[in-house]
């Protein structure tokens, strides 16, 4: 997989300093050490200094093969007994693999049973029918168990930091390729792809709900992911029919102001109730078409209740993470342009190789304003920073902007 994503056919010229050439060998170095015995790589004097675009590209290899080493090592009997534990809570999951692998990795289609409420039997019995509804042409089709039986099954602080895990794991253990990962739910875990889709919004190509209710959560984030949106026209339980409805107007609405995002799709299937006999399966060859939008030329990042640090190429410092604020951001060559920034006063701007010219300038405005400009150097303690933020190497960065706003 390593290969596939980090491809490098390059000549290292006679021009390379010996500086540059000792700052891949004291990482190489580094590396060389045991994982537990390393210092921080922060505080390697190598790690934080500039580097050049190819330096860059062999970094991100390297470090990428330790990730890959050191997550088989951990991480192994989680794969083969199909369990994950976190913090006290245990979620297992099964799943099925389908097609011929393509050149680039698997998709993944991560698959919510419903249920909620009830005792374990009855929700370990929607787990196992979860598994039969769904056959994609190619992936892994795989439905993790809840790890509690309360009613917000799929929505709980936890289920982010799970499924984290989960794609981490699958990117290294069954070669997945993390532009295509797609969620997916039913009834209640229709209820958890309403919340987990805008709020991991940068983990996922598209996603589907089915069936369920979105809860307080809005349509607004959905900005970067398309969405499908499925219900029986006489699913009248707790307004299903009328929400989904009203959430498909709410995206159009959206699209219509912003028509290179918030691609939707949404069918009230005539006659049917809360169970809608798999026509709802066309959302799985729908969802197929796209891959991630991992470096999106406009950012809509609204905090649920439960928060993350960071969103696509934006970064939160702990201190000025709140719920329900809304950040929205944009880039177009050199120049950034903060909008957005509900009771922000600092904010990270995360950078690499496909957005900018690190040979130029970069200009960061607020509402117009200049409130930044200069060159950004890259550096090996960015790239493993981001890296082993996400275990995802699409969403790694060798540079980072701490800004403050404007009052």
């Amino acid at each position: 997989m390593k290969t596939l994503l980090f491809s490098i056919h390059l000549t290292i010229s006679i021009a390379f300093t010996h500086a540059n050439e000792d700052t891949i060998d004291s990482l190489k170095e580094w590396i060389s050490i045991a994982e537990t015995k390393r210092t921080p790589i922060i505080n390697n004097e190598f790690a934080n200094a500039p580097i050049s675009k190819e330096e860059a590209q062999i970094a991100k290899e390297i470090l990428w093969e330790d990730h890959i080493s050191s997550i088989k090592a951990s991480r192994a009997e989680e794969m083969e007994k199909k369990v994950i534990s976190l913090d006290g809570k245990t979620m297992k999951f099964d799943y099925l693999v389908f097609g011929e692998m393509p050149e680039e990795g698997r998709s993944l289609y991560i698959s919510m049973h419903g249920g909620g409420g009830a005792p374990a039997q009855v929700n370990d019995g929607q787990w196992k029918n979860q598994m039969r509804l769904y056959k994609p042409k190619e992936g892994i089709y795989l439905c993790p168990r809840a790890p509690t039986n309360t009613w917000n099954l799929w929505h709980q602080s936890h289920i982010d930091t799970f499924f984290d895990g989960l794609i981490e794991n699958l990117i290294v253990f069954k070669n997945v390729n993390p532009e295509k990962v797609y969620l997916m739910g039913y009834s209640a875990g229709g209820d958890g792809v309403y919340q987990l889709a805008p709020r991991m919004c940068d983990r996922f190509a598209a996603a589907a709900m089915m069936a369920g209710h979105p809860n307080e959560s809005t349509p607004q984030g959905l900005r970067n992911l398309p969405f499908a949106l499925q219900v029986g026209e006489n699913d009248k339980s707790y307004g299903r029919n009328k929400i989904a409805a009203s959430w498909g107007n709410k995206l159009a609405k959206l699209r219509e102001k912003d028509p290179k995002g918030y691609i939707h799709f949404t069918k009230i299937h005539k006659g049917k109730g809360h169970w809608m006999n798999l026509e709802d399966k066309i959302a799985v060859p729908w969802m197929a078409k796209y891959k991630r939008n991992r470096i999106p030329n406009h950012i809509v990042w609204k905090q649920d209740d439960v928060t993350h640090d960071r969103s696509y190429w934006i970064s939160l410092p702990k201190d000025q993470i709140k719920p329900r604020q809304l950040i929205t951001a944009s880039r177009k060559n050199q120049r950034i342009d903060l909008h957005d920034m509900t009771e922000v006063s600092k904010i990270e701007i995360m950078l690499n190789d496909d957005m900018i010219n690190f040979d130029e300038p970069v200009t960061v405005h607020q509402k117009n304003k200049l409130i930044f400009e200069g060159k950004v150097n890259r550096s090996i303690s960015e790239i493993h920073k981001t890296l082993k933020e996400r275990g995802d190497p699409g969403l790694i960065f060798s540079a980072r902007l701490n800004i403050e706003l404007k009052n």
